[in-house]
């Protein structure tokens, strides 16, 4: 029945007929999903009652389950007499052209052309804004971005935000808040007091006494910081004028005040608005001019396409005419809408073949003629919807669980996944490759342009992820139409206004919760089928005990529960009654104990919680375990893992506990963190039980403040590629005492005395290699010729000590990214030919790097045209960094020191580059 579905949802954008029998099949796909979950359920329950009375219920259970069978069938003989009565024909045959028109002239009846666009990426704009920051009178003005939604605002307020000259305006007061149509003043402020006041772990206390502080207080909070502070503020999608009242405190009385939470210090400071409501930006300063976005000029818009589409707009021309001939047309057609620019290329991207662009150039009609709504805009998003393979349309519709601008880590998001049954492997038994194949989900609907990329680590894989908000909204629809899931306290212009009783439909499948607990505890829940239940943006207030019993008792089929961020005083031992739940994430809930009836969550793939005081050890019966996250546990206790042959991530065991379970049975294991104290087993037995894992690949060691590692022979885990050791290290192995295939090392806080490079240079297989935290207490270390044959990514960070790393001519010759202190001085970067990003870390004591940044961002090398990008960030620790970039080489390989080397007659670059790139020979070019 599922594989005919996502037959029959190929065909459903063809007619309304064959849309309502679709929805008829999907409703009988749930209905058996129901019969069986609920069997399954009740037959559990049967075993523990007395064998008389369980032998009498398990016969009226199946009797029931029978009559529910034949009721299915006699519907789904329903459904197929109406197939034939309603003229649809036999699913998996080609549509006829007369039904094909049929579909394109419905589509182009209810897809209008939008009057307002999009504009993106406009230097002109951003150099006017950015002018109106950092410049004009020193009162406190409001800067508003006023345009359509999904036409950029957005974008060009971030690209502001982040500008160099605005950085520099405001190097210590700035701050982003996300507004949305479902304003709330007090997270609002919350958000930017963290940024504003909570930069650094000295300022916790600070954050714990505001948290407790109410909407007004907080108000009042902010006004005080900010009153005698030059600061630029952003607040991101403003919709009305109340909301920026409620904002701003602003008196209904009199319109004209400033209000009681922006103050106006007469030092130049900014709030910058992005709204869809010109009312909105007029009413919040009347006496500055909005900047309404503007659609993008044909050549812009082709560049745009090109770098979509073609991936090189420079030699776009010299594609095949036919295609950029149809490219052109259907570029044209989007009349200068970027968003609609985007997906149409990323949809034409993955195939360059005329067929496929004369396909979706005819197509194209339907979605671009009608003007005059927003309605087009989305129609030209559902085309990328339609075109979806049906493994990645459910992923895609996930992802409408999650709040508006919502950082989605994609850790917890291929976990989602694996749990709701939308990733399978070939033979659907191969468990190993599941996240795997979610990361290859994930990178496709990236290059489709559905998804956001908002952090990527060093390896290149994307870390962090979001989704636009029109991209929402279409997902939000097509899930709404499938009963794929419902939002709880949240406006929703796509639903009727229901009473508080009847929210959800009773086949709803799933729900987000964006309201506080108490609240959602209350409503009458007729959702008896719900299969999963995420619970977002909630308060401090701590949940109680009998609060999360409704769970237990309203949702028995349940089989994703996330918790997390929902302050719980203890779990139900009720929970342990979801026999069919698969994902239970409850990180940072505050829970301290586990009821021992977790164990009976027979089906449970994934626990995530952290910070327990002792995890019960029970876990060893929940066979099909196969992702444990337990993070910080207070209390070294026996658990027993061993019987998990499932496991493919264990994150949390302590060393103690390890030692204790034998390795070999964990088949499936394939990465590991352990903690605690390390001398608390014998070193050797330790090494070999980690040898045991034949597919572990990425191995963590953390040792706690009290204890240390001895020098660690790893040479037998011979298939361990990444290894992290955190804690205090006596001494460091030897080069042949680390494994063989090792490709990534991290060491951190490990107060080594000796320089490490004599010894990690010499591991022929490094490809990154990372030190952190007074990982080396030396100030000077040393990188030989013909060392680190082939380590890529250099990261030096937080080593207060080293001032010195001299790195002789043949060392490191792929390196092609160093990050590093800015008060480390290295001798011979410019040997590194292959070197393309510079990462520096500024240091708040540092005078002004501005220099280096003006120096790296005109500079352009004559004879071999490399140009170099550069931007100013902020890492997690509040430093600030330096970031730069060579954005294009052409005719040879060129380095980063070839455009220092370069400089002449230039005594302020040389005075700031010189710490970093020590020295150079200034009288000649010099080229790799």
């Amino acid at each position: 029945m599922q594989c005919f579905l996502e037959e029959a949802d190929k065909k459903q954008e063809e007619d309304s007929r064959v849309r309502n029998w679709v929805s008829d099949i999907r409703e009988a796909v749930y209905n058996a999903e129901d019969i069986i979950d609920m069997f399954i359920l009740n037959a559990q329950s049967l075993r523990r009652n007395f064998f008389l009375k369980c032998g009498f219920k398990k016969l009226i259970n199946r009797y029931k389950v029978g009559k529910k069978i034949e009721a299915l069938q006699l519907g789904l003989l329903d459904i197929s007499n109406r197939r034939e009565a309603l003229g649809i024909k036999n699913i998996g045959e080609g549509r006829s052209r007369s039904a094909k028109n049929q579909m394109l002239q419905g589509l182009r009846r209810s897809s209008p052309h939008a009057e307002e666009h999009v504009v993106v990426g406009l230097e002109k704009e951003a150099d006017e804004l950015v002018n109106q920051l950092i410049g004009g009178d020193l009162r406190r003005r409001v800067i508003s971005l006023v345009g359509m939604g999904g036409i950029g605002k957005t974008t060009l307020a971030k690209k502001v935000y982040n500008h160099r000259q605005v950085v520099e305006c405001f190097p210590d007061c700035r701050a982003w808040a996300y507004v949305s149509l479902d304003c709330r003043p007090r997270d609002v402020y919350m958000k930017i007091i963290k940024q504003l006041v909570c930069t650094s772990t000295k300022d916790q206390q600070v954050l714990e006494m505001v948290e407790k502080l109410q909407e007004h207080e907080l108000g009042d909070f902010l006004h005080e910081h900010l009153k005698e502070k030059r600061y630029l503020i952003v607040l991101d999608d403003v919709w009305s004028c109340r909301d920026w009242n409620c904002l701003a405190k602003v008196s209904s009385n009199d319109p004209d005040c400033l209000g009681n939470v922006f103050p106006d210090g007469g030092n130049g400071s900014r709030l910058l608005l992005t709204t869809r409501d010109k009312d909105v930006a007029l009413h919040a300063d009347a006496r500055s001019t909005p900047q309404e976005m503007q659609l993008l000029s044909k050549q812009k818009s082709w560049n745009l396409f090109c770098g979509k589409a073609i991936l090189d707009h420079v030699d776009a021309d010299r594609y095949p005419p036919d295609l950029v001939q149809l490219g052109r047309e259907m570029v044209d057609k989007c009349n200068g809408l970027p968003l609609a620019i985007v997906v149409l290329g990323g949809l034409l991207s993955r195939d360059m073949s005329h067929t496929e662009w004369r396909k979706v150039h005819d197509n194209i009609n339907a979605y671009l003629a009608k003007e005059g709504s927003q309605t087009g805009v989305m129609t030209v998003l559902n085309l990328s919807y339609i075109d979806l393979p049906s493994y990645l349309k459910p992923c895609f519709l996930h992802l409408s669980l999650f709040p508006e601008d919502y950082v989605i880590s994609t850790r917890k998001l291929f976990l989602l996944w694996i749990a709701e049954g939308f990733v399978l492997s070939a033979e659907q038994a191969d468990q190993q490759s599941m996240k795997v194949t979610a990361e290859v989900y994930l990178n496709e609907l990236i290059n489709r342009n559905l998804i956001q990329v908002v952090r990527m680590s060093v390896n290149a894989r994307v870390v962090e992820c979001r989704v636009h908000d029109l991209m929402r909204e279409l997902a939000i629809r097509k899930a709404k139409e499938q009963n794929f899931f419902r939002t709880h306290d949240i406006e929703d212009p796509l639903s009727s206004s229901t009473s508080n009783s009847s929210l959800f439909s009773s086949k709803c499948r799933r729900q987000s919760i964006y309201s506080d607990m108490e609240r959602y505890a209350s409503v009458e829940h007729n959702t008896p089928y719900l299969r999963s239940l995420l619970f977002f943006n909630l308060g401090h207030e701590i949940c109680r005990f009998s609060q999360l019993d409704f769970i237990g008792k309203c949702f028995k089929v349940l089989r994703v529960l996330d918790l997390e961020g929902v302050k719980v005083e203890s779990l139900p031992s009720i929970v342990g009654t979801l026999i069919h739940l698969r994902y239970l994430g409850l990180r940072h809930t505050g829970l301290k104990l586990l009821p021992l009836s977790i164990g009976n969550l027979r089906s449970l793939q994934t626990l995530d919680v952290n910070n327990l005081k002792q995890v019960p050890n029970v876990i060893w019966k929940i066979q099909n375990m196969r992702y444990l996250y337990m993070e910080g546990q207070k209390y070294d206790t026996p658990l027993k893992i061993d019987t998990l042959e499932n496991l493919q991530v264990l994150s949390g065991i302590t060393f103690k506990q390890w030692i204790q379970n034998n390795s070999s049975k964990l088949t499936c294991l394939g990465k590991l963190k352990l903690e605690g104290r390390y001398e608390l087993v014998e070193g050797v037995e330790f090494w070999k039980s980690i040898a045991k894992l034949r597919v572990l690949k990425s191995l963590y060691l953390k040792a706690s403040e009290e204890s240390s590692f001895p020098s660690l022979a790893m040479d037998s885990c011979l298939y361990l590629s990444k290894l992290d050791i955190k804690g205090h290290m006596q001494k460091l192995s030897e080069s042949f005492q680390f494994p063989p295939n090792l490709s990534q090392l991290t060491l951190d806080s490990c107060r080594l005395d000796c320089d490490p490079m004599p010894i990690l240079e010499k591991l022929p297989k490094l490809l990154t290699l990372r030190l952190r935290a007074e990982s080396y207490l030396g100030t000077e270390m040393h990188v030989s010729a013909n060392g680190f044959p082939q380590l890529k990514v250099l990261q030096l960070f937080e080593l207060s000590k080293v001032i010195k790393l001299n790195i002789e001519n043949g060392a490191i010759p792929w390196l092609l990214q160093l990050h590093c202190q800015f008060s480390t001085r290295i001798f011979g970067v410019d040997k590194l030919s292959n070197l393309v990003e510079v990462k520096i870390v500024i240091d708040s004591m540092i005078p002004s790097f501005s220099p280096l940044a003006r120096f790296l961002s005109t500079y352009r090398s004559r004879k071999y045209h490399l140009y170099w990008d550069h931007s100013w960030t902020t890492n997690r620790n509040g430093q600030k960094e330096f970031w730069t970039r060579r954005r294009k080489a052409s005719d040879c390989q060129t380095c980063a020191a070839t455009s220092l080397t370069a400089v002449q007659n230039s005594a302020v670059a040389v005075e700031m580059i010189g710490p970093i790139f020590s020295r150079w020979d200034s009288t000649q070019e010099k080229r790799s």
